[in-house]
């Protein structure tokens, strides 16, 4: 399966990007699926998962309630809507996908990645 996310790009505080993640070469719909983040010079951290369905999608506390993550299996798609972005959201963003059922893998696990896109989000 590869990978491939889009939509970072420079927004003001408070603005929103939508990031996009298609999958090619198989089909994501037995995936657990992940967005992540990582600052220059620092280790990855989570952002957001959803599970096969849809059902459960844990996110990291800071982006409660401001970041949406979704799947369109139909389309190989996962998203994610960020909205009241703030300087600290400033990152590489990757999308990730595990064979599983949960959605609290370590990142390690995780099988497959993009290539990351970057969000800068200016104060």
């Amino acid at each position: 399966v590869q990978l491939q996310a889009s939509g970072g790009g420079l927004v003001q505080a408070g603005g929103s990007l939508r990031l996009s993640c298609v999958a090619s070469g198989g089909t994501i719909s037995r995936y657990v699926m992940g967005w992540f983040r990582r600052v220059p010079g620092n280790d990855f951290e989570f952002v957001a998962a959803i599970s096969w369905s849809g059902d459960s999608t844990p996110y990291k506390d800071s982006v409660k309630g401001r970041f949406t993550i979704s799947r369109d299996n139909a389309k190989n798609t996962i998203y994610l809507q960020m909205d009241s972005l703030e300087p600290d959201d400033t990152a590489v963003y990757f999308c990730a996908a595990k064979r599983g059922w949960r959605t609290d893998y370590p990142i390690p696990q995780y099988d497959y990645w993009g290539q990351g896109t970057l969000v800068t989000v200016s104060s």
